[in-house]
C-alpha cells in the first residue's frame, strides 16, 4: 500500500506543469488520480508484493527468527503457508481488479492522458480494414479528437465481385445526429454492361461500421471487461485486424498476473529466508535484480506479440514458466 502514494507523488511531480498549463478542473484531476491508483496498483501488484515479502522475510532472518522456527520442528512448508494465504488474497484482488475495476480505470486514465497530457494527436494512418464479410474500408489518416479523416474509400463485394465503390476526400462523424458526412463524395455502382456514377459535394449518410473501426485506439483492449474483450477479439479476428496480437495479449494477462503473484512470493521467501552477510540490503538488491529481469522478459515478449506474429499466449506465459521453474529450484535449496 505504501508504494501507491509514492507512485502518485512521482507521477504528479512529472505531470504538474502540463496540468497547470491546461488549467485542468480539480474534479477531473481527482478522478484521474483515482483511476491512476487502480491502474497503477493492478499493473504492479505482483512486484509490490514481491518486494514486501523480501523486506518482511529479511527482517525475520536478520533477527534469527526463521532459524528458531525451523529448529523448533516447524517445517519449511508450514512456514511458507501464511505467505501463500496472503498471496491468495492478493491474487483474488488482482482478478477482481483485472476483470472489473481496471478496465474502467484504464479508460479514464488513458482518456485524460490523450485529452490533457499528450502533445500529439491520436491518429491512425493508412488504415485498411475488412469490417465484415462484404465491406473493406480505407482511410489515410484519422483525427480522433475531431472525428474526421482524409481519403476515405469503401469497397463492397458480393460473391467475390465488387458491386460498388465509394470515395470521398474527407469523412466526419456527426455525433449529434449519428451520421457520417462525406466531402466530394463519389460512388461507382458496377453494372453488367454500364456503371452508374454518382457524385455530390457533400453527402450525409449512414454506414454499418462504428467510429472505432476508423480509429481503434491502442488502449481499447485495456478498457473492456473480460466478456466484452472476448467478443471484441472474435470480431476483430474475423475482420483481419492488424492489432489482434495486442488485444490477445491483454486477454491472457488478466489470468497470468494472479499466477505471477504466487511465483514471485515463493521466490521472495526463498531468496530472503537465509541470514546473509550484509543484512537486508543484499536480499533487497537480489530481489530487485530478479524483479527487473522479470519485467524485462515481460516487456520484450509483450512487444514481440503486439508488433509481430509471435504467439501472444507464449509471450504472456513464458516469463511465468521460466520464473516458475526458478521458484521451484530456489524453494528446494531453501528447504535444504
Amino acid at each position: 500500500m505504501l508504494f501507491i502514494p509514492i507512485g502518485i507523488t512521482v507521477h504528479l511531480a512529472e505531470k504538474i506543469n502540463k496540468i497547470l498549463e491546461k488549467e485542468v478542473p480539480f474534479v477531473e484531476i481527482a478522478l484521474y488520480f483515482y483511476d491512476f491508483t487502480i491502474y497503477f496498483a493492478h499493473l504492479l501488484f505482483p512486484l509490490f508484493l514481491f518486494l514486501s515479502v523480501i523486506w518482511f522475510t529479511s527482517k525475520l532472518a536478520n533477527n534469527t527468527e526463521i532459524v528458531a522456527f525451523l529448529s523448533s520442528g516447524v517445517s519449511f512448508t508450514r512456514f511458507l503457508r501464511p505467505y501463500l494465504i496472503g498471496a491468495t488474497i492478493v491474487a483474488l484482488l488482482s482478478i477482481v481488479l483485472g476483470l472489473h475495476m481496471a478496465p474502467r480505470a484504464s479508460k479514464g486514465f488513458n482518456d485524460f492522458q490523450y485529452k490533457y497530457l499528450k502533445s500529439k494527436k491520436s491518429k491512425a494512418k493508412s488504415l485498411l480494414k475488412q469490417i465484415n464479410d462484404n465491406d473493406i474500408i480505407y482511410v489515410s489518416s484519422f483525427d480522433s479528437k475531431k472525428s474526421s479523416g482524409n481519403n476515405f474509400v469503401l469497397e463492397h463485394f458480393e460473391n467475390g465481385q465488387m458491386t460498388y465503390k465509394i470515395n470521398a476526400n474527407s469523412i466526419r462523424y456527426i455525433e449529434k445526429d449519428s451520421f457520417y458526412r462525406l466531402r466530394n463524395y463519389f460512388k461507382r455502382q458496377v453494372g453488367e454492361n454500364n456503371d452508374i456514377l454518382e457524385s455530390e459535394r457533400k453527402k450525409d449518410t449512414l454506414f454499418s461500421f462504428d467510429l472505432e473501426d476508423l480509429t481503434p485506439v491502442e488502449y481499447i483492449a485495456e478498457t473492456l471487461k473480460y466478456s466484452d474483450l472476448v467478443h471484441f477479439i472474435d470480431r476483430e479476428e474475423k475482420r483481419g485486424s492488424s492489432n489482434i496480437g495486442r488485444y490477445k495479449l491483454e486477454k491472457y494477462r488478466k489470468w497470468s498476473l494472479p499466477v505471477s503473484v504466487f511465483i514471485l512470493t515463493i521466490i521472495g521467501v526463498a531468496v530472503s529466508s537465509r541470514k546473509r552477510r550484509g543484512g537486508m540490503g543484499v536480499n533487497l538488491a537480489l530481489g530487485i535484480t530478479i524483479a527487473m529481469i522479470f519485467v524485462f522478459f515481460d516487456k520484450i515478449f509483450g512487444t514481440l506479440a503486439s508488433q509481430s506474429d509471435f504467439p501472444p499466449l507464449i509471450a504472456v506465459w513464458f516469463p511465468n514458466v521460466i520464473f516458475g521453474i526458478l521458484s521451484v529450484i530456489l524453494l528446494y535449496n531453501a528447504k535444504r
